[in-house]
């Protein structure tokens, strides 16, 4: 249902249809919005990539900020892990049907940046 603000007869302004819990861009921003994990996915699009290969990929973030991040989006069934090494230990990770199914949004997000050179302040 679509929210709306109607004001009354005696000028009081009333919202109808107020959303109670996050909507579904809350959600989805929530599941991909988070710093570092649109990027993690981006990268992971056309292969498994190893741990520390994703961690240069993607520069500025700490190894500890790329763990977490890589976990968050495995519990929420978005990436894959996988051992392929036990001595020494490698892993690597790869996206989920459903990680994938996240690709297109987060492709036309690079693009309207780039369309609109978004930049960001510190």
């Amino acid at each position: 249902m679509e929210s709306s603000v109607k004001t009354d007869s005696k000028g009081r302004k009333k919202v109808y249809n107020a959303c109670m819990e996050p909507c579904a861009i809350e959600k989805g921003m929530r599941l991909i919005g988070g710093k570092w994990k649109g990027s993690i996915i981006y990268h992971l699009k056309d292969e498994p990539v190893r741990f520390n290969d994703l961690s240069r990929m993607l520069g500025g973030a700490t190894k500890k900020m790329v763990d977490q991040r890589l976990k968050e989006l495995e519990e929420e069934g978005m990436v894959i892990r996988k051992v392929i090494s036990d001595r020494p230990i490698a892993v690597t990770y790869e996206l989920t049907e459903f990680g994938r199914s996240a690709l297109k949004i987060l492709d036309d997000l690079k693009v309207w940046s780039e369309t609109h050179n978004i930049e960001i302040s510190k």
